[in-house]
């Protein structure tokens, strides 16, 4: 079917042909991209499917709904992908052919300077996906022990001066709460050095945004919700951008929980719901990477439901 192309510069979607190449789309089937966004990856999976095809397309963002594409095959949900099975069943639709993830934060997010996802503007310091719930980054700043600050900032940054960073904005704050960018950025600036600043700083508000999103609880939620909405031979395709998110992924398709235990039956054959489709890992080739820099730590992987 022909789908229109115009859409407004939203995010530029990651490894589009390769990943959705992955899902091996057919005309009739059924399936859904639980990341829809700017809604790249949707308009290239509506473009291969026929009149009784669908596609279920999930963000808990407001903001990506202006990004609806005109199709009678498509349908919106305004929901963390957390809920994939929940608003299946609603929409009769509990068993599909492929699930795609696209797990970055979108350009939009890091672009749009009143969502406090970037260092590279002042605002106020949210990094909130669903801007309608939820803390805000700078509630957390202002109202966590300093020793979970601390876990936060070594488990999801990979900070080694957690602690430190930890101690020094529950000193801060006691004497004025910390609610923007600047002047989040003045305190922990001071504590890294000018030639690493950037990466450290991207850490920082990397470990932030995923505290304040939930992300590695709803992303093991989803998996698993995945797992139980495939039907057998279907497939799960997901690219992601951090050690965190790519080794839980690797994990349940390898053994089928995120944690990496291997599961044994009897006879001592691995028991695991899905099946690695390629041991390789796909990346953004330089062509990709020189036209958006972001892809440059994207990862792909794909699994099959066992039959």
């Amino acid at each position: 079917m022909k789908v229109d192309q115009e859409q407004p510069v939203y995010h530029v979607p990651v490894l589009l042909k390769q990943s959705v190449d992955a899902m091996d789309i057919q005309p009739n089937g059924t399936y859904v991209d639980v990341t829809f966004g700017g809604g790249g990856h949707s308009r290239e999976i509506l473009s291969r499917l026929g009149p009784e095809g669908r596609l279920f397309g999930f963000d808990q963002d407001e903001d990506a709904e202006r990004n609806i594409p005109s199709s009678p095959q498509f349908t919106f949900v305004r929901s963390n992908f957390r809920y994939l099975l929940n608003f299946l069943r609603y929409h009769e639709a509990s068993q599909v052919d492929s699930i795609l993830g696209d797990l970055g934060v979108s350009s939009h997010h890091f672009d749009d300077s009143e969502r406090g996802f970037s260092f590279r503007f002042s605002g106020a310091l949210d990094m909130r996906m669903n801007k309608r719930a939820g803390m805000t980054a700078a509630d957390i700043v202002n109202s966590y022990p300093e020793e979970k600050l601390a876990d936060i900032f070594y488990l999801y940054g990979e900070l080694k001066n957690s602690r430190k960073i930890a101690a020094t904005l529950v000193k801060k704050r006691a004497e004025k709460s910390i609610n923007t960018i600047d002047e989040f950025l003045d305190v922990i600036k001071p504590l890294f050095g000018r030639e690493r600043e950037k990466k450290e700083l991207a850490k920082v508000f990397q470990a932030l945004r995923i505290e304040v999103n939930q992300e590695m609880e709803a992303l093991k939620e989803m998996l698993y919700a995945a797992i139980e909405a495939l039907k057998p031979g279907g497939r799960l395709v997901i690219i992601t951008y951090h050690s965190l998110e790519d080794r839980m992924v690797k994990n349940i398709m390898k053994t089928g929980n995120v944690e990496g235990k291997t599961i044994r039956d009897f006879y001592g054959n691995i028991e695991a719901p899905l099946r690695p489709v390629s041991n390789k890992v796909i990346v953004p080739d330089e062509e990709e990477i020189a036209r958006n820099p972001r892809s440059r730590s994207a990862k792909l992987r794909v699994a099959e439901k066992q039959v």
